[in-house]
């Protein structure tokens, strides 16, 4: 009945849902914290093109040019082209990207298994908040894990064929990898891999030491055209990142131990970020994923131990497979022992989720095979599986446009995972508060001892353009949070108990309240001091 090419019609019907989806809701979400600092970065980049070299106030500006700007010069670009708010823009960019992004895995799935595995894989990512809720407001994580996904494919493709891979596909591995370069300097983790898996490769596929010396060399010969691609499109994207030799490194060992005055939550700890234990990493992929999700996790594991004595009669797919693993594994091992700072859980690794969703899908599909003999085992977790992607989805379908803050029940309720784990860290919820204060005060005017009309003050926690940009001309953001007569904030790390006011709007979903409206206009001088917000539990 389910014969490969119904999983393919399955898998296509499920990619314009997404495409529906992403068109349907992209001007849903709000500004994310870093997104005006990454704009401006992109149209500086466009500057420093435009006047021909001369302008490089983008190697100036804060850190940004530690980051490649393929995204952000884009960005700048279409900003010319299409009739678009700017911001929603970026959004259905950034969407389109993820979208890419499950493609990428869709064709690593079906390659080492089949258009079943692919099919899963594409539903796993699909319901996975991590990935279809982040990838409108994640606008560096999402097109960085995208390009490091494909990266992976082309990487498998060029493995299958070494010592000789074509031009052709060496072009395309060395585009993907400078891309995911041209983003962040993270997309040395692609060159890493390449270099594992032609190690491995060579001692797999050449029997003595002269010949894998040789397969070695032919390979590397062979490489150069994805060196001299990769190269130029960092070059294109982050400039800064070629005008010295040790820019590379140093902007690798500024985000290896990088650490500045922030917080950041674990199973109700709140900590320092420089102080987060090892397992922080590990602990939030746990909780972030679907349970069906981890569910083909574990049956990949039951399948490939039962089977560890049948892998040496497969030693010509074991390479690709070792790609996906090393993809998925490698920076999680390397997150344990370097220990670098972090916080808003899974967020710069998102790269890791669509190589750990094409060994879920993968696991779904294999457990599925191996329970041929037991129909009525098979038949009952084929149940489990569409309940709780059921269970999933109606999670998903509520929480909308906030996706992103999905945790699974291993983390509790919503209402116990947004309390003890990193809720709304991008403040997207800002935008319907603004749209609460507007509609509040809609025929209430301030006005001055003269009677003049004035503009309400709104003191926003988060970055000012997460309040400008949707409040109209009634109100002007502040900075002087005393003298506001309305506070804007999320719930996150307690940044709504740091200014006292009277409630009057909640963004709220599942029985959590994501963001508050405070009306601080009649308070005494005392009582609009910014205090210290409760974290701690």
């Amino acid at each position: 009945m389910f014969t490969p090419l119904v999983f393919r019609r399955l898998s296509l019907a499920l990619f314009a849902a997404l495409g529906l989806f992403i068109a349907f809701t992209f001007f849903q979400h709000g500004i994310s914290n870093d997104e005006e600092v990454q704009h401006i970065y992109g149209r500086l980049l466009l500057d420093f093109y435009s006047s021909g070299f001369t302008d490089k106030s983008a190697f100036e500006y804060r850190n940004l040019f530690l980051y490649g700007g393929l995204f952000d010069l884009i960005a700048a670009l279409l900003e010319h082209i299409l009739p678009i708010w700017v911001w929603d823009m970026r959004h259905l960019l950034s969407a389109l990207f993820g979208l890419a992004g499950i493609v990428a895995a869709y064709k690593i799935a079906r390659r080492l298994g089949d258009e079943r595995a692919g099919f899963f894989t594409v539903l796993l990512l699909a319901i996975t908040g991590a990935w279809s809720g982040v990838m409108f407001t994640h606008t560096k994580d999402v097109p960085f894990a995208t390009c490091m996904t494909w990266a992976l494919y082309y990487t498998m493709l060029v493995i299958e064929t070494l010592p000789r891979p074509p031009l052709r596909l060496s072009v395309k591995l060395g585009i993907a990898v400078g891309c995911a370069l041209g983003l962040r300097i993270g997309g040395a983790f692609a060159v890493i891999y390449l270099l594992l898996l032609l190690g491995l490769a060579g001692l797999v596929n050449a029997t003595s030491w002269k010949a894998r010396v040789s397969y070695w060399l032919n390979s590397l010969i062979r490489l150069v055209p994805t060196g001299i691609a990769a190269f130029i499109l960092m070059a294109v994207f982050w400039p800064w990142g070629v005008m010295s030799p040790d820019h590379p490194l140093l902007a690798a060992k500024s985000f290896s131990h990088f650490a500045f005055n922030m917080l950041t939550i674990m199973d109700g700890r709140v900590m320092p970020i420089g102080d987060v234990p090892r397992y922080y990493l590990p602990a939030y992929l746990l909780v972030r994923l679907p349970e069906v999700f981890l569910l083909g996790l574990a049956g990949l594991a039951a399948v490939a131990a039962l089977h560890l004595d049948k892998l040496s009669a497969h030693r010509g797919k074991l390479l690709p497979w070792l790609a996906v693993l090393i993809a998925a594994l490698f920076p999680i091992m390397f997150n344990v022992i370097d220990k670098p700072a972090l916080y808003n859980g899974i967020r710069h690794f998102t790269f890791v989720v669509p190589p750990i969703a094409v060994l879920a899908g993968l696991g779904l599909s294999l457990s599925w095979d191996a329970l041929h003999r037991w129909p009525r085992v098979r038949r009952g977790l084929g149940i489990a599986c569409a309940a709780l992607c059921l269970l999933t989805v109606t999670t998903l379908w509520r929480l909308h446009p906030y996706e992103y803050i999905y945790y699974n029940n291993l983390a509790g309720t919503m209402a116990e995972a947004e309390e003890e784990w990193e809720g709304d860290y991008w403040s997207s919820s800002l935008r319907e508060a603004a749209d609460i204060l507007e509609k509040e005060i809609s025929s209430k005017p301030k006005r001055d001892a003269d009677g003049n009309i004035v503009p309400y003050l709104v003191a926003v926690c988060a970055e000012n353009i997460q309040g400008t940009a949707y409040l109209d001309q009634r109100f002007s953001v502040t900075k002087n949070w005393e003298a506001a007569d309305f506070y804007l904030s999320t719930t996150n790390m307690g940044c709504d108990d740091v200014m006292k006011g009277n409630i009057i709007g909640e963004v709220e979903r599942m029985g959590v309240v994501l963001a508050v409206v405070k009306d601080r206009r009649q308070l005494l001088a005392h009582q609009r001091k910014p205090r210290i917000p409760v974290t701690t539990h």
